[in-house]
């Protein structure tokens, strides 16, 4: 299906849920309001939805003049991949991770962790940002983004519920059982609107746009061994946004489990092997 009729469908979807979650906060005129909220809402996403993601886990942007290197490799390889020159934001946390965002390569955005910056080589890095670019050039950033905004926004609104409890007014009880409901409902929407071929994909025409898919391989093991032990603090208290990363950001705790979307990371680099030898 194309990107945006999938956009289109989860977002028609989503709306029909939050006019049911509306109801059961508020009956039919809380359907009303959610109606009115969502179709506001879809909009303000559309356009919006890469700018909430990069504030949601704290994300600065790089200047030329401050990124310097990283500009000019990324400048080189995105004219490698076909695309325009694109936004580069830092991620100040020190677990070693990175993620692509922006609902098309004309407004597009690549982030990346400090932990990647001082955890792998220049060549390691070149194969992460080539794999994000990878995302833009397939357009899967515009599903991505959208999908783990609305995703965590269903999970909030299930939080919501725990205090108001739900139309009745019976107190958190009902708020908690409904709310122990949303969160996995929310994961459910990312898995089935984000599907995990696409990072194989992505790690295969990053390999070639950076020309070593074993420097791609080489940063995916780092990056898998180093944020098994580093927390990512943004990212743990929005999980709907783990599916953005190259590498799972969660701890695999109970709910975060629920948000995982990747396929595993041994598979993912005995296919760049493979690809190598070939």
């Amino acid at each position: 299906m194309h990107g945006n009729a999938k956009v289109f469908l989860l977002m028609a979807a989503l709306t029909a849920l939050v006019m049911g979650l509306g109801w059961m906060m508020g009956g039919k005129g809380g359907a009303i309001i959610a109606l009115l909220i969502a179709g506001a809402g879809n909009i303000y996403t559309w356009w919006n939805s890469d700018r909430m993601v990069l504030n949601q886990q704290g994300a600065i942007e790089i200047t030329p003049q401050q990124g310097g290197d990283l500009h000019a490799l990324t400048q080189e390889l995105a004219q490698r991949a076909g695309l325009p020159m694109l936004k580069l934001y830092l991620l100040p946390t020190e677990q070693p991770n990175a993620f692509a965002t922006g609902r098309n390569p004309q407004n597009a955005a690549v982030a990346v962790t400090q932990g990647l910056l001082n955890g792998l080589t220049t060549e390691e890095i070149a194969g992460v940002i080539a794999h994000e670019l990878a995302h833009i050039k397939y357009r899967d950033t515009l599903t991505m983004t959208i999908t783990a905004t609305m995703a965590g926004a269903i999970a909030m609104m299930g939080n919501m519920l725990i205090f108001t409890g739900g139309r009745d007014n019976r107190g958190g009880g009902i708020g908690a059982i409904l709310a122990m409901i949303l969160a996995p409902l929310a994961a459910t929407i990312v898995q089935l609107a984000i599907s995990r071929a696409r990072e194989y994909e992505a790690d295969a025409e990053g390999a070639r746009i950076c020309g070593q898919p074993m420097a791609l391989a080489s940063a995916l093991a780092k990056i898998a061994r180093m944020a098994g032990r580093t927390v990512n603090l943004p990212a743990e208290q929005n999980p709907a946004s783990a599916a953005l990363f190259i590498i799972n950001p969660l701890h695999a705790m109970r709910v975060d489990r629920l948000f995982t979307t990747h396929p595993p990371t041994e598979e993912r680099i005995a296919r760049l092997h493979a690809m190598a030898r070939g």
